[in-house]
């Protein structure tokens, strides 16, 4: 379980496919606190740290991950939002963020908010997915790469976030643009109850 509030980015030193897997061998500032089994998010999925060196951890996506998510599309040199699973012994800063990707959505538009930014995400809408609580409402909470945000304009294919200064600078929201893919996780207390409603 995580917070969506991430704590840097990792750089990837290194991509090995073996047969439908992949391995990603990544460096961040906290590898020499990292054990083997250790649960992180990285751009919002939740990999097993399966093995590390002095400066380095590697962990391993297999096919559904990666034709789910952003991380088949990563490449050796690119920043990857990472955090640790959350401690139960503070503040949830962002909110109850699982690690398990719903989908893709592809950026359509940057704004310059003069020293922020607004950012809108288009993902595919289906009405029965929508109804299980797979869809933003206004200012509900939604992850996006990993990154706990608020919802801003919810259509029914796209959203909006406002991205402050801090938020640009340490995640990889700086290395946005139009076309680029990232990686949703739906409220999970609105998919709940979306599933309950349906019950009754």
């Amino acid at each position: 379980m995580f917070s969506g509030i991430v704590e840097e980015c990792a750089k990837v030193v290194k991509i090995e496919k073996e047969q439908e897997n992949v391995h990603f061998t990544l460096n961040c500032s906290f590898v020499s606190e990292l054990k083997v089994d250790q649960s992180i998010s990285h751009n919002g999925v939740c990999l097993t740290v399966v093995s590390l060196t002095e400066d380095t951890y590697t962990v391993t996506a297999m096919k559904e991950t990666l034709e789910r998510s952003n991380l088949g599309l990563l490449a050796v040199g690119d920043d990857v939002n990472v955090e640790r699973s959350m401690l139960m012994n503070g503040r949830l800063d962002g909110h109850i963020v699982q690690g398990h990707v719903d989908m893709t959505a592809k950026c359509i538009q940057v704004e310059d908010a003069d020293g922020s930014w607004y950012y809108t995400f288009q993902y595919p809408f289906d009405a029965e997915m929508a109804k299980r609580g797979y869809l933003t409402v206004d200012k509900g909470s939604v992850t996006v790469n990993g990154v706990s945000l608020t919802v801003c304009e919810p259509t029914d294919d796209t959203f909006q976030v406002a991205i402050i200064p801090y938020t640009y600078e340490h995640t990889n929201f700086h290395d946005f643009k139009v076309g680029s893919i990232v990686n949703l996780e739906f409220d999970i207390i609105g998919k709940y109850l979306s599933r309950l409603i349906r019950f009754q």
